[in-house]
């Protein structure tokens, strides 16, 4: 049964980014909560300024090697394996938090990757943002610039917020949205008494480079028993090949 729907797959053709608030379940969304939060609490040395205002743990698969359960959460997954079109594998994951603000308004345009126009939907990794706090008009959000694929591609940012304007990204706790990170977007930081949490998981293609050196992927995953966790641990990028030799372990070829 496919979780995503034809109207579903026609938005994210259209937009670049896809919104939906059913895919994660209530116990599911306390357990990464959770999961958060004793991170943060435990391993707060792990954590480090991140952008404007935030603070970050890219090695949250190290210091919380159970986040597995939310980088791999079946229906999320599926959805993204329909994007993609075939097998993926992980890129990075960002814990992040952004606390309250009383400053001004705040946008950090961009792109992290090129489009990759071999693909159907010019995609060579995709985002998963996972909401685990309530987003509105009065806390800080996610944003981005919606592009469909037959649209010509605009490298000047104010060309495209010109063309396609700045949808900002609000939902309850668990709400997932899934975008093309080839499309202009931006954490926006406003006034607000208010706390985000969010959970920001990369995925690419099996074939394709590693996005980039921020995650460290611990060798229990891309050494895991399950030919399917190694695999789709095992794309591995330098920095995780890297802290595997420096502990005597060799990486995969």
């Amino acid at each position: 049964m496919r979780t995503l729907t034809d109207t579903d797959v026609e938005f994210f053709t259209n937009n670049g980014y896809l919104l939906r608030d059913d895919l994660v379940t209530p116990a599911q969304l306390a357990h990464f909560v959770e999961l958060f939060d004793t991170d943060r609490e435990q391993r707060r040395y792990r954590w480090h300024a991140y952008g404007h205002h935030q603070t970050a743990n890219y090695d949250a698969l190290v210091t919380t090697p159970a986040f597995d359960e939310v980088v791999r959460q079946p229906r999320i997954y599926d959805a993204i394996l329909e994007l993609m079109g075939g097998p993926v594998c992980f890129g990075e994951i960002g814990a992040r938090h952004m606390g309250p603000y009383d400053g001004e308004l705040h946008h950090g345009w961009h792109r992290d990757r090129d489009h990759w126009l071999e693909h159907s939907l010019r995609m060579d990794y995709i985002q998963l943002m996972l909401y685990l706090t309530d987003v509105d008009d009065t806390t800080h959000c996610f944003s981005l610039s919606p592009e469909g694929i037959q649209e010509p591609i605009l490298t000047d940012k104010d060309e495209q917020l010109a063309r396609g304007g700045c949808v900002d990204i609000h939902g309850k706790a668990g709400t997932v949205c899934l975008f093309n990170v080839a499309v202009l977007h931006s954490a926006t930081t406003r006034p607000s008494k208010a706390d985000r949490k969010t959970l920001q998981i990369y995925y690419g293609h099996l074939d394709r480079a590693p996005l980039a050196n921020d995650s460290v992927v611990p060798p229990l995953l891309w050494q895991h028993g399950d030919e399917e966790t190694r695999a789709f641990y095992g794309n591995l990028n330098d920095v995780s090949r890297l802290y595997a030799q420096s502990f005597g372990i060799e990486p995969p070829q």
